[in-house]
């Protein structure tokens, strides 16, 4: 029997609109097939990670892009609270960050990845490429098609 290829359930934690659809496209570019699900703050993630109101049934993502600049919980807090919760410690997590000067400065914080924005969708691919050892399957998505 031979499988279709898996789907990455990918949580992008991101509060500039501009900023969610340049990643959708990079997505799609990069032929990842993916459902993707947005938060627009730190505290909006943390409930959906813990799959609260109104997040009730969601799956768990394979893989968080998160912003660092957020309203009400900054996402360096996010990413050191998804690093203390042992059930979400092996979660890949994808820094998207404002500029290259920061990616040193944060590598303390234990992401798996950093993106300068905006996101270029090769270089989108090439990082989900990388956490994607775990067996992903990358695959051509469809002309037209949406990622969700």
């Amino acid at each position: 029997m031979v499988r279709g290829p898996t789907v990455i359930n990918i949580l992008l934690v991101e509060d500039d609109p501009a900023d969610v659809e340049l990643t959708r496209r990079a997505l799609v570019r990069a032929k990842v097939q993916n459902r993707i699900w947005v938060v627009a703050d730190g505290v909006e993630a943390l409930a959906f990670l813990r799959r609260e109101a109104p997040h009730q049934g969601v799956p768990r993502p394979d893989l968080v892009l998160l912003d660092l600049k957020l309203p009400t919980l900054d996402g360096r807090d996010v990413l050191l609270r998804i690093r203390e919760e042992p059930r979400w410690r092996a979660l890949p997590v994808v820094v998207l960050t404002a500029s290259d000067s920061e990616h040193e400065r944060l590598a303390a914080l234990a992401a798996d990845g950093f993106l300068t924005k905006p996101v270029d969708f090769a270089r989108l691919g090439d990082v989900i490429r990388k956490i994607a050892g775990l067996g992903w399957a990358i695959v051509r998505v469809p002309a037209g098609s949406s990622p969700r």
